[in-house]
Parts: structure tokens; sequence; C-alpha cells
């Protein structure tokens, strides 16, 4: 629930703030269980959430499976260099900033009205190690160093579609060059069966990394109904083991794929070409609706 309420006995006074941003119509909305943590949807679709008082505190099932793939990356508290596509309100960046203190984040957010809104309601804590850059992703990855990150972390969503030029095979060379040689790229998309998207761009990254491996719910994957997946993609092993038994804790368990089931997955799908490239397709009504 969202809005006015009352916490451990205490009324939560904080009020929505709604602002036209660059790219819609931003609307932080306080939830009434949690003092200090806060909804982000854009044009009505859920976004992010933050608790500012545990930042460690993941409420969407993709966060937690992105933080989940960051949580077996390395070991447990080391500082990593990472590159967030796509802000909201910040939620993985201050998720590393505080179990793996002394990291170095770049975000980059092609809506800089977003990151205003985002930065003035829910600042940042101060020495969080975290850059924020206005720009688009791949503009920002082509002008990035070389091995500059150990993880790249793309969460980028038009309204609720990935943009077309985030899919293609360049885009995916581009973001590796950024990447350390044993770095891991992560992302989060969304599909339904029979999975067009989602197959293509499992064969995108499978082009340019040996290791690709997926995280989703099963009735996802079954294609029971529309969904987040997370992928992830390296050249070195992935430590899915300890993964899947993360993802299989969770309070809605996942399944993790990798190797020979990724490969069938994929099935005949080809890496997607800039001429060629088309956005996530579009969720069916009440897909990320709000509970």
């Amino acid at each position: 629930m969202y809005g006015r309420g009352t916490h451990n006995g205490r009324v939560n006074e904080s009020i929505p703030v709604s602002r036209t941003t660059d790219h819609g119509t931003a609307r932080l909305m306080p939830d009434v269980d949690r003092e200090r943590a806060w909804l982000l949807t854009v044009d009505g679709a859920p976004q992010s959430y933050v608790d500012l008082d545990d930042p460690a505190y993941l409420e969407f099932e993709y966060a937690r499976r992105l933080g989940h793939v960051l949580d077996t990356v390395a070991g447990t508290g080391r500082a990593l260099d990472v590159v967030h596509l796509g802000g909201g309100a910040l939620t993985l960046p201050r998720y590393v900033a505080a179990t793996r203190p002394g990291s170095r984040q770049d975000v980059v957010e092609a809506d800089r009205g977003l990151l205003e809104l985002v930065t003035e309601q829910l600042p940042l804590p101060a020495g969080s190690g975290i850059a924020l850059h206005a720009a688009d992703a791949r503009d920002w990855l082509r002008a990035a160093p070389d091995d500059l990150a150990d993880v790249l972390i793309a969460d980028v969503f038009g309204g609720s579609r990935v943009p077309a030029h985030l899919t293609t095979l360049a885009y995916v060379r581009t973001a590796e060059r950024v990447l350390r040689p044993d770095g891991v790229y992560l992302a989060n998309l969304a599909d339904a069966a029979p999975f067009g998207f989602l197959r293509s761009q499992l064969a995108t990254l499978a082009a340019v990394f040996e290791e690709v491996a997926l995280v989703a719910e099963p009735a996802v994957l079954r294609g029971r109904r529309f969904g987040n997946v997370v992928v992830a993609a390296s050249h070195r092993p992935l430590d899915t083991a300890a993964l899947a038994r993360r993802t299989a804790a969770d309070a809605f368990p996942a399944r993790v794929e990798h190797g020979a089931a990724v490969r069938r997955f994929t099935g005949s799908a080809r890496p997607v070409e800039d001429a060629d490239a088309v956005p996530s397709p579009e969720p069916p009504d009440g897909a990320f609706g709000i509970g």
C-alpha cells in the first residue's frame, strides 16, 4: 500500500510527489508500511522501490535477483566498480554502496529531470561513491574507457519497454569493451511466450560472451505469464550453483538456467543487428500493477 499511513504506531506524513520529467510523468509514493520507503512510477509503470533507512532491502523480485547475482560476483563486501545503465530511484546503486562500501559506481540515466527529482527527494548519502550522468546509455558507453567496470547492469526501460538501440550486437560489443576481462554483464528484460525478444537477446549475448545464464520465475519460463527475466553474461564461469541457492530461497522462488539449457531455450534465434532492432514487447495491462 502506498500513501499516508502509520509505521510502528506513528503516522507517516510523507505525501506523494509528481513531476513531469524529460520522458514522462514521474511519481514518488511513500510506502505506509516502511517509514522512509518510496515507490517510483513513470507514466504509471512501477520503476523502482527504495527504503532510505535500509538500502539493502530490495522490494521488487527482479531487483532481488540482480542483487543475488551481484552477491555472487565477488567475495562478500568486496568493493566493485559498477556501471548502471538506467537510474530510476537508484535502488541498486544504493544497494551496492551499502553492501560493498568503497565501490565506485557510474549511473547513466537519459532522463535528467528524473535524476533531479530522485536526488532532490531521495538524496544519496554523503560519500556514496555514486556518480550520476544524464546521457543516453549507448552514447555514454561509446565514450567510456576500456576495462572500466567489474559489473555492468542494464535496466533501461522507455516507459515499460527496453529501447531498441540497447538490444543489438553492436551495443553488447560496446558494453563488453567497457567491462574488464572477468567482468559480468547483467540485464533486466521482460517478455512472454513465445519469447521472440528474450531468445534474440540470449543469442546476441552468446555471440559475444562464452557464459550466459538467466534467472526467472518458473511460471514465466513456462509461458504462463508475462514477466521479468534477469540475464547474466561473462567470459568466465558464473557461480550458478550459489545463485540458484539464493534465488530458490526467495518468497517468490526463481529458476536459474545456464549452459545447454540456455542454448536449447535460445534455439534458432539470431543475434540482433542495428537494422533489425525492435523494443521489447509491450506488457499486457496489469502486468506490473501496484499491489
